[in-house]
């Protein structure tokens, strides 16, 4: 049985709003180059490439670590700085939105065929909210695919996150697609181990079809 949150699981050090926190641009790389290399291997292997694809990223940023090589048909970025959406080339459009405070993603039903979450998750406080409206826009038999490393800014993620070591974010993580619900099921994997470098762990959920 999956653990149950404590009733503070989603508070954080910083409550002050997020668009606050968000207002300045940050074009920093928040994993270094393997991580990187890694989630884009990940995209490649999960995300159509034969340019019909329609990829939503999820919080996204400045950088979407797709393949260079692939086009696709759209790439929908949401994230929280306009400027740092804008100067993203792979985006093909992008909006504002701070997914705390509205947990509703402004997309039609199936209309991608992927969902990126790049190191992101632990900052959710409406984590099941959100993937359920993940699962709703995911075409069928498209995956999220949910990445992150040991890095974060500590005062914006969730205690419930902060509670918990690598293994136990990748439960986590888990735990959470399967109380959104949608998911006919869940993968997860440590694509690079602690080492020299930044980790880099990924949860997969997968629509039925």
């Amino acid at each position: 049985m999956p653990s149950q949150p404590s009733p503070d699981a989603f508070r954080r050090a910083d409550e002050s709003p997020d668009y606050a926190f968000y207002a300045f641009p940050r074009f920093v790389r928040h994993i270094d180059e393997a991580a990187i290399a890694a989630v884009t291997d990940l995209y490649r292997a999960l995300f159509p490439s034969d340019g019909s694809g329609r990829i939503l990223d999820l919080m996204s940023s400045w950088v979407s670590h797709l393949p260079p090589e692939v086009t696709y048909a759209r790439v929908a970025g949401l994230g929280m700085n306009a400027e740092e959406l804008a100067a993203n080339p792979r985006l093909t459009e992008w909006r504002v939105q701070d997914l705390n405070e509205t947990p509703v993603l402004p997309y039609e039903n199936a209309s991608f065929d992927g969902c990126a979450i790049c190191v992101s998750v632990q900052y959710l406080t409406r984590p099941v909210a959100v993937l359920r409206e993940v699962a709703r826009v995911l075409a069928p038999g498209a995956a999220v695919a949910v990445t992150f490393s040991n890095r974060c800014f500590p005062t914006k993620a969730v205690a419930a996150w902060l509670e918990r070591d690598d293994a136990g974010h990748l439960r986590l993580v888990s735990e959470y697609l399967e109380a959104a619900g949608g998911y006919v099921r869940t993968e997860t994997g440590d694509l690079i181990r602690p080492g020299s470098g930044d980790p880099l762990y990924a949860v997969i959920g997968w629509r039925p079809g």
